[in-house]
């Protein structure tokens, strides 16, 4: 794919889905910024995997949740690079309860992690990107974010939250030359799935018209599609990557 931009900032990129991302794009040529909150080693390992390659990465450690270091690591971007030309939001979280048993708390861990931290990154990045009158940004959501599911009430809200606040972004991103979009992943097979039983899987998969679960690489294509030049006409859009299962 053709990318104008020469960097990217993914947000939770030291596992899964996220890395999964970072690994895609760094293939492409960007220079990729991992962010990660907590497990140094596992985003470390990544950094070695890419560099190994010859892709140029960089790790960078701050709460995507706290304001002030979101503000930080992107200050401290440009700073490193001149600019930033793209923003993958993909740190969240999952805290599932039914509705009558989920507190208050429990609700707003989950839109603070998943739904707040996406705005100030969104938010950060239009005000950087501005200056070039140049980027992209892509939010993952969820399918869940599009249909809901018991259980995950706070879960769907954040998600389906992210969806809406991307079309927003859109309008004001467009008088700049920015793109906002989302991707809604569903079953995607990662690790944290991976010791699900087999006969649960198929449950799962019986639904689902293209008859398996979707991997890592196919949503991180989806997402390098959106931030490239080959969509340079798609804003405020939402790519749905899941087999079928919801249409």
């Amino acid at each position: 794919m053709r990318f104008t931009g020469k960097n990217v900032l993914i947000t939770g990129a030291s596992k899964g889905i996220g890395a999964e991302i970072a690994r895609t794009l760094a293939s492409m040529g960007l220079k990729v910024w991992i962010n990660y909150r907590s497990n140094a080693e596992v985003a470390d390992a990544l950094k070695n995997e890419l560099e190994e390659k010859g892709h140029r990465v960089a790790v960078i450690k701050f709460d995507a949740v706290s304001e002030n270091d979101f503000v930080e690591a992107i200050q401290t971007i440009v700073q490193s690079d001149g600019g930033l030309s793209y923003l993958v939001n993909n740190a969240g979280v999952v805290c599932d309860k039914l509705a009558i048993k989920m507190k208050t708390e429990d609700f707003h861990h989950v839109i603070d992690n998943n739904l707040t931290s996406a705005f100030i990154g969104c938010r950060e990045a239009l005000k950087v990107m501005s200056k070039s009158r140049f980027g992209s940004v892509v939010n993952i959501a969820s399918i869940i974010g599009e249909r809901g599911n018991m259980g995950q009430t706070n879960y769907s809200a954040s998600k389906g939250g992210m969806i809406a606040m991307s079309k927003s972004f859109a309008y004001e991103g467009a008088l700049r030359n920015i793109r906002f979009n989302s991707v809604t992943p569903g079953f995607i097979e990662t690790d944290m799935n991976a010791n699900l039983k087999d006969e649960l899987k198929a449950d799962y998969v019986k639904n689902i018209p293209l008859n398996r679960l979707g991997a890592t690489k196919e949503v991180a294509e989806a997402v390098a599609f959106l931030l490239s030049d080959h969509s340079s006409y798609i804003t405020g859009e939402t790519l749905k990557v899941n087999g079928g299962l919801y249409m």
